[in-house]
């Protein structure tokens, strides 16, 4: 098949009766890059800076491009402040009791903090110590934090374990004491992930309550077993009048 493109005088014909397209013209590489350039030196230079490299060079700038440059430094610096507090969390760390108000009642403002109470006699704290270390590293925003309930709080039941509060700004936020407000002996990474999520505490990706299919089928078993009484106790009831 004859090249479309070619400068022949049967293509130029065909063009002119719009059966061929326009000939594509050759791109011209000089002109593309001067383009490119032109493009380039329209954005500031101070946006491909540093803040390092933005003080060495403030007195290249005149007052319009200062002003820019203050706005500019002040959101490199909020977007370095909050890279700095994720890369401080993304662990779930021991502390004590005596650590309890600076590390909790008193963190960071507006990070969301998670402490769990526990003792490690029983299964189901060591589990969710399991579920919370995992969450710390999905969720480095959020600080994880665990402590041995005698250090913290003397004489505290064991019915009341584990025991988890969420925190924020001083206050707390959510609480979960015992197995079952806990999620169970069976807990699922997935269904603490929810119930930390519901209380604020992180932002999941987690569209829908990982347990809602069970509490659905015992719903459903419920009203199942209640109806099947209703029927049983009128057939009884007919019965007894005959």
């Amino acid at each position: 098949m004859q090249d479309p493109n070619e400068d022949t005088e049967w293509n130029e014909i065909l063009r002119d009766f719009g059966i061929l397209p326009p000939k594509e013209e050759p791109k011209d590489e000089i002109e593309e890059m001067v383009l490119r350039l032109q493009k380039e030196a329209m954005v500031k230079p101070y946006e491909k800076m540093t803040l390092a490299q933005l003080k060495e060079a403030e007195d290249e700038f005149d007052e319009e491009d200062m002003r820019a440059i203050e706005i500019y430094r002040e959101k490199r610096l909020q977007e370095w402040k909050a890279l700095k507090i994720k890369q401080k969390f993304g662990e779930l760390r021991e502390i004590s009791g005596n650590q309890y108000v600076n590390e909790v009642t008193n963190a960071e403002k507006d990070v969301s903090v998670i402490i769990h109470l526990y003792r490690s006699s029983i299964p189901m704290c060591l589990l969710v110590n399991q579920h919370l270390s995992l969450l710390a590293r999905k969720f480095p925003e959020t600080k994880f934090v665990k402590a041995i309930v005698n250090s913290c709080i003397q004489h505290y039941h064991d019915n009341c374990l584990p025991t988890i509060f969420v925190y924020k700004n001083g206050q707390i936020e959510g609480k979960f004491i015992g197995i079952i407000e806990c999620g169970g002996i069976n807990l699922k990474l997935e269904e603490l992930e929810w119930k930390l999520a519901e209380v604020g505490a992180i932002q999941t990706d987690l569209e829908e309550n990982p347990k809602k299919g069970i509490v659905d089928v015992m719903v459903s078993s419920i009203r199942n077993t209640s109806l099947y009484d209703d029927t049983n106790s009128s057939s009884s009831d007919n019965d007894d009048t005959k």
